[in-house]
């Protein structure tokens, strides 16, 4: 159980603290052991602060998927790897 982790349990967040708390992140990093499908994937990472992709590739979208990496100014590294199988 994940409260044994600990010796006192944190308080909860409130709204506000989650808020102020997601949009300080900086430098994130993204990793996935699937490609990533679509260009929102990236819009979205970019919204919570990821500045580092780490996927496989093989996406047909892949162009569109490293344009908008390009745009946001984040890298990307495509491994080659993929652990992920339908």
């Amino acid at each position: 159980m994940w409260k044994s982790a600990f010796q006192e349990i944190p308080k909860r967040l409130s709204r506000t603290e989650k808020t102020s708390w997601l949009r300080g992140l900086e430098d994130v990093v993204l990793s996935s052991d699937g490609h990533l499908p679509f260009r929102d994937n990236v819009d979205r990472a970019r919204r919570s602060g990821v500045q580092y992709v780490v996927q496989p590739g093989g996406s047909i979208a892949d162009d569109q998927v490293k344009q908008a990496c390009d745009e946001y100014g984040m890298a990307m590294v495509l491994s080659g790897v993929r652990l992920f199988h339908h």
